[in-house]
C-alpha cells in the first residue's frame, strides 16, 4: 500500500462522523469501519456494508454472505483476503444496524460521499469492479444501472462492453436472503459466474 492510501486508510478507520455529524439518526453503536484498500489488486469488491458477524471480526465477508461470494469468484480464503488480490472497499464501512424485523439497514449515507472518491483516485490500478448490489450500483456504474437490481445483472454483457473505464460487473448481494431470487434467476449462475471466474482467473492468476 502506498504511503498515501496507507494514511488515508487510517483517517477512515479512525472516522467517527456517523456519530458525530451524522445524516438522520447517529449510529446506534461505536463505529467500526471495516475496509480493504490495496495500491497493487486489479480487482475491486465494492460490496454493501458489514453485518454483525462482519462487525465482531473487523474482517469483511467472514459470515456466510463471503461463503457464497467466494464460491461465485471461484478463489480460496487465502486468495480472497490477499490484498495483492483483491480490494474490499464497501460503501458504507461500519454495521449500520439492523430494521424491527432484524434485517440490516442500509449503508450509512456518510460514509461514501465523505471517502469513497478520494480512496477510489489512490487505486488507479483497479481495472475490474464488481458491484455487490443496488447502493455499489448506483455509485459506479451511474445511468448504466437499471431500474431494478434485476434489470442491472440481466444487462451484464452490455455493461461489460459499454465500460470505458475499469470494467464493471453488477452482482446480487450473496445474502442467503437471495436464496429465492438466485432459483428465478438461472441465467446468473449458467452464464454470468462462468465469465466472472475467467476474469478473475485471468487477473489474479
Amino acid at each position: 500500500m502506498t504511503d498515501e492510501l496507507e494514511r488515508l486508510t487510517a483517517r477512515v478507520r479512525a472516522c467517527r462522523i456517523c456519530i458525530e455529524h451524522p445524516r438522520g439518526k447517529p449510529l446506534p453503536h461505536e463505529p467500526r469501519p471495516v475496509l480493504r484498500p490495496s495500491s497493487s489488486a486489479r480487482i475491486l469488491l465494492a460490496s454493501q456494508a458489514p453485518g454483525t458477524k462482519v462487525h465482531m471480526s473487523g474482517m469483511p465477508f467472514t459470515d456466510a454472505s463471503g461463503d457464497r461470494l467466494r464460491s461465485w469468484l471461484g478463489v480460496s480464503s487465502d486468495e480472497f483476503y490477499d490484498t495483492e488480490k483483491f480490494a474490499i472497499v464497501p460503501m458504507g464501512f461500519c454495521f449500520p444496524g439492523q430494521d424491527a424485523k432484524g434485517a440490516d439497514l442500509p449503508p450509512r449515507r456518510e460514509c461514501a460521499p465523505a471517502w469513497r472518491a478520494e480512496l477510489m483516485a489512490l487505486m488507479p490500478q483497479i481495472d475490474l469492479v464488481l458491484t455487490i448490489g443496488g447502493y455499489a450500483q448506483s455509485w459506479h456504474m451511474g445511468a448504466a444501472r437499471g431500474d431494478s437490481l434485476t434489470e442491472t445483472v440481466r444487462s451484464w454483457r452490455a455493461i461489460w462492453d459499454a465500460a470505458t473505464g475499469p470494467k464493471v460487473l453488477p452482482l446480487p448481494h450473496p445474502s442467503w436472503r437471495n436464496t429465492g431470487w438466485l432459483k428465478k434467476n438461472p441465467w446468473f449462475e449458467m452464464d454470468l459466474l462462468p465469465f466472472l471466474r475467467s476474469e478473475i482467473r485471468y487477473r489474479i492468476g
